[in-house]
């Protein structure tokens, strides 16, 4: 994997759509999980400061690799250049993103 490969990576996070941009990522060696590593944000002498990609920058700040859970992620792409890192609100009104859906045992109530 050359140094200079750009992924983009969105995923759910606690009801709000993720979006940031890492130079490596791997299936990881905990079974289920995305690992991304060298999270990349925009250059720091930018004069218009977004509060999202802020919000991120402190959140992801002190991170060498994170674990996304695989049922997570809605989609990474390979990217010639970075773009604005941001969280969104996942809304269900907007877009056509679903959650995958979740089996959970049906609890027994003739005990």
């Amino acid at each position: 994997m050359q140094e200079n490969t750009l992924y983009r990576i969105i995923f759910h996070n606690q009801d709000k759509i993720y979006e940031m941009y890492a130079r490596s990522i791997h299936h990881g060696s905990m079974i289920g999980f995305v690992e991304v590593e060298k999270i990349v944000f925009g250059e720091k002498s930018s004069v218009v400061v977004d509060p999202s990609e802020e919000h991120l920058k402190s959140e992801f700040s002190h991170v060498k690799r994170t674990f996304i859970p695989m049922h997570s992620v809605i989609r990474i792409d390979e990217v010639d250049r970075q773009g604005t890192a941001k969280i969104s609100k996942a809304s269900e009104s907007e877009g056509n993103i679903m959650h995958f859906p979740v089996y959970t045992k049906p609890v027994d109530t003739d005990i």
